[in-house]
């Protein structure tokens, strides 16, 4: 189970969900509450991990911007959180290590998400940062492709959802709060917990589940960590 925390504001916090078993740190870059400089991000990257992998978010901001931000802030990839194209994914994807390409649940553009040349899909709910849960019924993918489930995740309900939908990675950003842009240590130790908890339950009860691991090694990455 890929795990993700979005919303990182400061190196505390990104430190800290590196230490209670974060797979990757989302920054934002759109508007937002959690909104952060390239400057800033850039400081704490330096001081992460290089096997974390760090990801910049953008809404709708155009594809030289993404990619010269990513590069300046020297993070992993970026996330697309907005109606860009497909041209415009594939265009960012070409120049970066690794693309999340996020569409609100129930978007018809799902089943062309191939298009997009990302790594991984993510499906949220319509409303973005807002801590709403949407009918994971919506929350599927074209098969073969890695699906990140996001939208009002928490500790409490994190297992149900992994359950249901079997995401290859999950998201968060309110559920693990204190305030906006603030992370909350016990909120963030318990969804990381509940998180690699259902994991293994899934695996437990569906042995096609048995490679999801496989899928979360570095060497299946599309890029070298030590390049990070």
């Amino acid at each position: 189970m890929f795990v993700k925390i979005c919303g990182t504001t400061s190196e505390e916090d990104a430190l800290l969900a590196v230490a209670l078993g974060a797979d990757a740190l989302g920054f934002i870059f759109a508007p937002s509450p959690r909104m952060v400089s390239p400057a800033r991000v850039s400081d704490i990257v330096k001081r992460l991990p290089r096997e974390i992998l760090t990801i910049g978010v953008f809404r709708d901001e155009a594809p030289e911007r993404v990619v010269a931000v990513v590069n300046q802030a020297g993070l992993g990839g970026a996330q697309l959180h907005g109606r860009e194209t497909a041209e415009q994914s594939m265009y960012v994807r070409k120049r970066v290590r690794f693309l999340i390409k996020a569409f609100p649940a129930g978007d018809p553009n799902v089943a062309r998400a191939a298009e997009y040349g990302a790594d991984a899909i993510m499906i949220d709910s319509k409303n973005p940062g807002s801590g709403k849960v949407f009918d994971w019924e919506l929350a599927e993918v074209p098969s073969g492709i890695r699906l990140m489930l996001a939208g009002g995740l928490d500790s409490a309900n994190v297992a149900a959802a992994v359950a249901q939908v079997h995401p290859w990675g999950v998201d968060v950003a309110t559920g693990v709060e204190a305030s906006p842009g603030r992370k909350d240590p016990r909120k963030l130790r318990a969804f990381v917990v509940a998180a690699r908890a259902a994991e293994h339950a899934a695996n437990d009860t569906d042995p096609a589940s048995d490679d999801t691991d496989e899928l979360v090694d570095e060497s299946e990455l599309p890029f070298d960590q030590d390049d990070l």
